[in-house]
């Protein structure tokens, strides 16, 4: 598989019933406006996740590629654990700047700490020779998983079976640890 179709794969995964997705609902139906809302989350997401990816190329060169290689198939494992628990909206204030900047701002701070993020920090410290494509990948990766909810807005909340998703999501993560760890 490729750095950019496993960038593309953990991030689009990691994001089913996220609490971003939760704020994308939240951004839509309060501004009606999905254009503004998507550019601004294609545009936080590719500055948080070229800092996340930066930060673990930094890594690398103090972790030996064998424990990266291990720390990659661990935290797939970790995703998949964790996208079981289901991500809940804190009581957050969209500021009144308008769709791009509250957007931009709401996503930029959600993504600090977030799961995606800490699969890019670590994408980009197993890959660091391919940095460019673990911040493509991961961005399009959240735009993949972020847009239809904006577009769609409150009707993929109702009508997505979302814990049957979240499953679903798990087993493909231990699918992406598998492949990680016999090196496919």
């Amino acid at each position: 598989m490729s750095v950019f179709t496993i960038s593309l794969a953990s991030v689009t995964l990691a994001e089913i019933g996220d609490k971003t997705q939760l704020l994308s609902l939240v951004l839509v139906s309060r501004f009606g406006k999905p254009l503004p809302i998507i550019a601004a989350i294609v545009c936080a997401t590719l500055l948080n996740h070229a800092v996340a990816a930066w930060l673990g190329m930094e890594l690398s060169s103090f972790i030996s590629p064998q424990v990266l290689r291990y720390l990659l198939i661990m935290s797939f494992i970790a995703m998949a654990i964790w996208i079981l628990i289901p991500d809940k909206l804190e009581q957050q204030r969209v500021a009144s700047h308008g769709p791009f900047i509250a957007s931009f701002i709401a996503f930029f701070i959600a993504e600090v700490g977030d799961k995606t993020q800490i699969a890019t920090t670590i994408l980009g410290a197993r890959y660091p020779e391919e940095l460019s494509w673990v911040v493509i990948g991961s961005t399009l990766g959240m735009l993949l998983a972020n847009a239809p909810v904006v577009w769609i807005g409150r009707w993929s909340a109702d009508k997505l079976p979302l814990p049957l998703v979240r499953r679903v999501t798990a087993v493909l993560f231990v699918v992406l640890a598998l492949f990680t760890g016999f090196g496919v």
